[in-house]
């Protein structure tokens, strides 16, 4: 599974609603930590794709989300479990720290 790109009208059906576990990464095209982050974060999309759902949101794109959830700044990592937020970090960080925060 490929990362799904999320919006302000997408979220709540691509996140919120879903049951199981969703990674959130709040990024921007001008952020060189987020683009960093990328081929990580596909990477775990690929290697967990039958029990992980991986969602990217522009947080340029989409400031009513990150106001929302408090976003203020790029990278953001929120891992949501049924529709409720488990855990967030800001942030560039090592494929070990997203998989313990995905593990909590």
């Amino acid at each position: 599974m490929s990362i799904l790109h999320a919006s302000d009208t997408t979220f709540e059906r691509e996140v919120l609603a879903e049951k199981g576990t969703v990674l959130v990464e709040f990024s921007a095209t001008w952020c060189p930590p987020c683009r960093a982050l990328e081929p990580v974060i596909e990477s775990l999309a690929r290697e967990r794709a039958a029990t992980l759902k991986v969602v990217a949101l522009d947080i340029d794109e989409s400031p009513e989300t990150c106001r929302r959830f408090g976003v203020r700044a790029a990278p953001t990592l929120m891992v949501f479990r049924e529709g409720k937020r488990v855990v967030a970090h800001v942030g560039a960080v090592p494929k070990a720290r997203i998989v313990a925060l995905l593990e909590r």
